[in-house]
């Protein structure tokens, strides 16, 4: 009898993916939740093109299949590869689809492989688009524009014969001296929700039991709280409770898995005790059993590995993993022992089947079964450049200003002077996780700015110092050249440049030990104590704006660095994070005024790193500062400066008090603010909407969190007004109860540009008649 013309997607696709765990073999099981070999093993160039190796195949042989294969198209001074050993853009497809006929052609069932690529912020591999880091990205606070750049970085990685984007998203800065900071949308639950969503969107388009050949599976990375390590450690302990975990670090991993994310990483870190891949109620009581996530979870790096110090041996910490809800190994030697673990009785063949059947549902969901090809196909690159740029633009972020000097435009310049480590550099602009670009691409600050100075400009040029140590011998000739200048432009901050001489864990963490001569100081494995500028850079700072010549500081970071009060040293001061490799063109544009400063810190600025932590909503104490050095950040989250002056007006409710059950559907009421451009130039502001509780709730209160926010666009003298809905999302807490609810009590509802709010109203929630009062997130 014929299939119903008109059945249920899903269950056609459970349908095959029972026929096939019923013809398969325990080991073509094994084979299909393994993504142990490295893709970069499985071929080699020669003179005439590429070619399978030996040892792809007899990996390919031992399962009789393959799961999956990760990196195939990798380059990096991890890996190895270069652009003289490595897949071009050329020849991407052509290789995945070398791979792909031959686990197709020469095994039993003929089941494709997952082609598994990093896309932390572009694909990583030669000719890849590169796109600003995910700090920049937050920093734009614009996810739709951050939507259009995922799904054209999906659509590169698709054309190439990739399936799977690795993207870092569930992360938050909570302490900035973590290396992979620059990874974070953040520190901000809601802000990195947001974004999370139009990744997900981005990368895997319209939600649907199909992934189109346009787009790719998204895997979010890393479920849980790995930002919150102790000391801001990589791959360290943390120091959760239940209510930290689900209000802070479980929010955008939520609105990814109802976005539709086709998987999640499991984070490196434990919580209460239990490493995350091993974590049954992380993995299978939160994600599977309360959110119903019917997707993949994939382990890191050999984290499952490391179980064996738990488990006692490689098959038991295999079967630890499995249990737990771990469906797909990362190139660890636990997961090949599964047939052992299930002969020996450590984990039902009933448990491999479900993660076996995981990995087979994604490959139907991306069309693998009915064509695994990728066949030639053509990207829009330069679309994905302008977009790469763009981002870049709405990142840059003016943190301080004396009213005067920007934009250079606007002022008599004859001569700038550019001086700085990071002033020529475009490799240390784009950030950990990058292949190596081709000679030509990009455009540094100081190539942006000589491109962008008008006619009878000068533009000097001083490195002024290392980006590391303490070295003053360049010091003289730079402040020679500021001097001269009639303004200059000091250009400082950090590196996530790999270097071919960088030392790497077996994962591929960078291993930078103090005296190392690598220009290393940010990236995976390269945590910091100290966040303040080092030392030399200090020094040229203080140098160069005691000439007298009005500075202005651009800081390239993948981190918010520790700043001093630079008032009446800097004329201004800016971050433009990790931009990418037309990041140069991006700063300059901002600095002579052809586009306005737009960006808002995702992050607050630190003044030093002992008063760590500092993000805005900790727990409402009431703690005073220290005695030598106040508790506040020097730039609070969601700041920013325009080239203009935004007045704010109070905010007004619709409705000042309602019972908590009036807020189980559509928002019930709503805030309203009104801004007007009181300067001279157009303005894109970001409003943001916060809330405070001030009485009630089953939990102490935060400080401030972020509930809204809206951008508009305003002309001189122009006002408008910005509307928030207020619904169960803005208010609800997570209770102990252990659910997300709307609690009876009072909350000071606030608009504002940045979390320093001057201005709140209050609203106050009754108990409702049923003694109801739900608020689902």
């Amino acid at each position: 009898m014929s299939e119903p013309l008109f059945r249920d997607p899903e269950a056609r696709v459970a349908d095959r993916v029972r026929d096939l765990l019923s013809r398969m073999t325990l080991t073509e099981k094994v084979g299909q939740v393994n993504q142990r070999m490295y893709g970069w093993d499985a071929y080699e160039r020669t003179p005439s093109g590429h070619r399978l190796t030996d040892a792809f195949r007899a990996e390919v042989a031992a399962y009789d299949g393959m799961g999956a294969l990760y990196g195939l198209q990798r380059a990096d001074p991890w890996s190895g590869v270069t652009a003289e050993t490595g897949i071009g853009a050329a020849d991407g497809a052509r290789v995945s689809d070398a791979v792909q006929r031959h686990v197709v052609g020469t095994t039993r069932l003929g089941i494709p492989v997952l082609l598994v690529e990093e896309m932390p912020h572009g694909i990583q591999a030669l000719d890849g688009t590169v796109l600003p880091v995910n700090l920049a990205v937050g920093a734009t606070w614009n996810p739709e524009l951050y939507e259009e750049a995922a799904a054209l970085a999906a659509g590169q990685l698709r054309a190439r014969g990739g399936h799977v984007a690795l993207v870092s998203a569930l992360d938050l800065v909570r302490d900035p001296r973590w290396g992979r900071a620059e990874e974070c949308f953040g520190e901000d639950p809601y802000l990195a929700a947001r974004f999370t969503e139009a990744l997900v969107r981005g990368v895997q388009g319209p939600a649907g039991d199909r992934i189109g050949r346009d787009r790719a599976a998204v895997v979010l990375k890393h479920f849980a709280g790995q930002g919150a390590t102790v000391g801001g450690r990589n791959s360290a302990a943390t120091e959760l409770g239940a209510r930290e975990l689900h209000e802070i670090h479980l929010v955008a991993a939520l609105a990814g898995v109802r976005a539709g994310a086709a998987g999640l990483m499991a984070a490196y870190n434990e919580f209460d005790g239990v490493p995350c891949a091993a974590s049954r109620h992380l993995l299978t009581g939160i994600l599977r059993e309360r959110w119903g996530f019917g997707g993949l979870v994939m382990a890191d790096g050999l984290a499952i590995d490391r179980l064996v110090r738990m488990a006692g041996d490689p098959a038991a910490a295999g079967a630890m993993a499995l249990r737990a809800g771990t469906d797909l190994s990362l190139w660890d030697d636990c997961y090949p022992r599964l047939a052992e673990a299930v002969r020996r009785g450590l984990v039902d063949e009933a448990t491999l089947d479900t993660a076996v059947g995981r990995v087979l549902a994604l490959k139907f969901r991306l069309g693998l079964f009915e064509d695994p090809y990728t066949g030639p196909r053509v990207t829009d690159r330069a679309r994905v450049e302008g977009l790469s740029e763009r981002v870049a633009r709405e990142s840059v972020t003016l943190l301080e200003h004396d009213g005067v000097t920007l934009p250079l435009a606007g002022r008599p310049v004859g001569t700038v002077a550019v001086i700085g480590p990071n002033a020529d550099s475009v490799p240390q602009q784009t950030g950990d996780y990058t292949a190596p670009q081709r000679p030509g691409t990009g455009s540094s600050v100081l190539a942006g700015l000589r491109a962008a100075a008008p006619a009878g400009t000068d533009v000097t040029y001083a490195r002024g110092c290392g980006l590391i140590g303490g070295d003053r011998s360049e010091l003289p000739g730079a402040v020679a050249l500021a001097s001269a200048a009639d303004v200059a432009v000091l250009v400082l901050g950090g590196s996530s440049a790999r270097e071919s001489g960088t030392r790497f864990d077996a994962n591929g963490a960078a291993v930078v030990a103090s005296g190392n001569p690598v220009e290393m100081t940010c990236g995976e494995g390269v945590d910091l104590a100290e966040l303040a500028l080092p030392e030399g850079q200090s020094a040229l700072l203080d140098a160069v704006s005691a000439t007298g010549t009005p500075v202005v500081v651009v800081l390239v970071q993948g981190r918010p660095h520790a700043l001093p009060d630079l008032t009446g040293r800097a004329a201004a001061v800016l971050s433009a994070w990790y931009p990418g490799p037309w990041g140069g063109r991006a700063v300059a544009d901002v600095l002579f005024g052809r586009s306005g400063p737009q960006g808002r810190l995702p992050v607050s600025v630190p003044r030093s790193a002992a008063q760590l932590p500092v993000f805005y909503n900790g727990k409402d104490h009431g703690y005073r500062g220290y005695v030598d050095q106040p508790a506040t950040a020097r730039h609070a989250f969601g700041h920013g400066l325009s080239y203009t002056t935004v007045e704010y007006g109070a905010p007004r409710l619709s409705v000042p008090s309602l019972p908590a059950d009036r807020f189980d559907g559509p928002a019930p009421l709503s805030c309203t603010v009104r801004l007007t451009n009181t300067g001279a130039r157009p303005v894109r502001e970001t409003v943001q909407l916060y809330v405070r509780r001030v009485l009630g709730g089953t939990s102490w209160p935060r400080v401030r969190e972020l509930r809204g926010f809206v951008r508009v666009e305003l002309a001189p003298g122009e006002s408008t007004e910005a509307v928030f809905p207020v619904d169960a999302a803005v208010l609800a807490s997570f209770t102990y109860a252990g659910e997300w609810a709307v609690e009876p009590g009072a909350f000071a509802i606030g608009t504002g540009p940045s979390s320093q709010l001057t201005q709140d109203v209050r609203l106050t929630v009754t108990a409702a008649p049923t003694g109801r009062g739900t608020g689902r997130r």
